[in-house]
């Protein structure tokens, strides 16, 4: 049987990259592609789907809200999210979301076709790190960090303040208003109980949140 899989990533580069690699390893394979969540979305009529590879970050809707959309929808269709954060900070997320598993955009190909190749049989693909985060947070109960309190949105906007992203370019990279933008960095300062960027950049720094 001929795979059909569907590619979303909003960096073409990046997309035309793992596209290679998998119609290397896969063929034949149909890989269609979606640069954002929307045309992710759409997509998602085609029935004849049979996974999809998904990158976290996209502009408009996250991953993480695709990825629950697709769950809804399609909760049979199997979901790889692909990123480029580490494990420690977005497996586990992703993984409670329904995602079939999680690599990371620096993973060598043939584990990227490892993990398809599982998907596509109705496996997950879990690393030997998420599986060690998985079962350490069902067993231990660990405290509560003032950024667990965060929704999705939230979260990204929280990283892009940090990194010390100005309110227009962040709102150009998630393709929203400044003024939204603004509204989420006073929801994330007030849920974290801070009152400053500068905080809230040192305490990113200091729990190994940004790239």
């Amino acid at each position: 049987m001929t795979p059909h899989l569907l590619l979303v990533d909003d960096h073409p580069v990046v997309r035309q990259g793992i596209r290679q690699i998998l119609a290397d390893a896969l063929d034949p394979a149909i890989i269609d592609e979606a640069d954002s969540g929307e045309a992710a979305l759409s997509l998602l009529e085609d029935a004849g789907l049979d996974a999809v590879i998904l990158d976290i970050t996209l502009p408009g809707r996250s991953g993480l809200d695709v990825l629950r959309d697709i769950r809804t929808t399609r909760p049979d269709l199997p979901v790889l999210v692909l990123s480029m954060h580490p494990a420690e900070e977005f497996a586990r997320l992703v993984v409670e979301a329904g995602a079939s598993g999680y690599v990371t955009k620096e993973t060598a190909p043939a584990q990227l076709v490892k993990a398809v190749r599982l998907m596509l049989a109705g496996r997950r693909y879990l690393t030997p790190e998420v599986i060690e985060d998985l079962v350490g947070a069902g067993a231990v109960s660990r405290p509560s960090r003032p950024h667990d309190a965060l929704s999705d949105r939230e979260y990204q906007v929280m990283r892009l303040v940090a990194s010390g992203r100005t309110i227009g370019q962040i709102a150009t990279t998630l393709s929203l208003s400044a003024k939204t933008v603004s509204t989420y960095r006073s929801r994330v300062l007030e849920k974290m109980r801070m009152a400053s960027t500068a905080e809230l950049m040192r305490y990113a720094i200091e729990n190994k949140l940004l790239d």
